[in-house]
């Protein structure tokens, strides 16, 4: 692996032209949060500020040892010191689909809000305050040679291969779920259009127990998609596979933990946070 310009074309880094925030209820803590974007200087990259701790300690992805962070149960969380921040995996998904290189993303609670449980109020936001091109030149983390994780019946493979192409393959007994398969080149017209309206999911006998862990505390309805015997309880699909198209959300999101875009296909099989993570860690070492 190395580090590479993208294509011949070299790409200039991006950030975003003006401020813009908002608020809503964490999936998981049920905690009110708000969120301030702003746009950063060129190499700078994605850096978040806990505005609600003492001395408004902060994290940058590029620098951040990754060695204490983890996946948490159903979502994605990074911690340095007494810092934490928790569900970023749908912002970063937004970040990475935007090609957005340098931002601060300012949030006054623990995790980020779960708005409709997608990532289409994330990337609304961002491009309603504006995309620049920076003077310099964006760096991707070229993929040379195949590298992989994998747990039990779980894969994750990462292969040389020219742009960002993700295939993932979703497999539930439940006959509503079944088995997904969803595979795109995610350009950001991709990206907008077919991954990021696409919602987080549970099963139905799942509910109650997340909530007896403390955990689903903000979820509903309608940024959740229940899953029943024949489908989403209360809700509609918004695309038939709809499942599997956010867990290509999920990964995306979760792969910016990298800081920089990977140049490479990439292929999951039941992939979850925990593998995602472990993938990221490899390709940092």
């Amino acid at each position: 692996m190395r580090f590479a310009f993208y294509g011949t074309n070299i790409m200039k880094q991006r950030t975003i032209k003006n401020t813009v925030a908002l608020e809503g209820i964490g999936l998981q803590t049920g905690s009110r949060t708000r969120l301030t974007f702003k746009g950063s200087s060129a190499g700078s990259g994605i850096e978040f500020v806990r505005t609600d701790l003492a001395d408004r300690p902060s994290l940058n992805l590029r620098s951040i040892d990754l060695t204490g962070s983890a996946s948490r149960e159903r979502r994605t969380a990074l911690s340095i010191g007494p810092m934490e921040i928790q569900t970023i995996e749908h912002l970063l998904a937004a970040l990475s689909g935007l090609s957005i290189d340098n931002i601060i993303v300012e949030l006054d609670n623990v995790e980020l809000p779960g708005l409709d449980g997608s990532a289409l109020s994330f990337t609304e936001a961002i491009k309603k305050a504006g995309i620049v091109e920076q003077d310099e030149p964006r760096k991707v983390l070229k993929i040379e040679e195949p590298i992989w994780v994998r747990e039990k019946d779980s894969f994750l493979g990462v292969f040389p291969g020219e742009g960002f192409n993700v295939s993932y393959t979703l497999s539930y007994e439940r006959p509503a779920l079944g088995t997904q398969y969803f595979s795109a080149d995610i350009t950001e017209e991709n990206f907008v259009k077919e991954i990021a309206p696409a919602r987080t999911f549970c099963l139905e006998e799942e509910a109650a127990e997340l909530l007896k862990r403390g955990l689903g505390k903000g979820a509903n309805y309608e940024n959740t998609l229940v899953m029943g015997k024949s489908g989403p309880l209360n809700n509609k699909l918004r695309f038939p596979n709809e499942p599997v198209r956010h867990k290509v959300l999920d990964l995306i999101g979760d792969l910016y933990l990298l800081g920089m875009k990977i140049e490479g296909n990439v292929v999951a099989i039941k992939s979850g946070h925990k593998l995602n993570m472990e993938m990221v860690k490899k390709l940092r070492r």
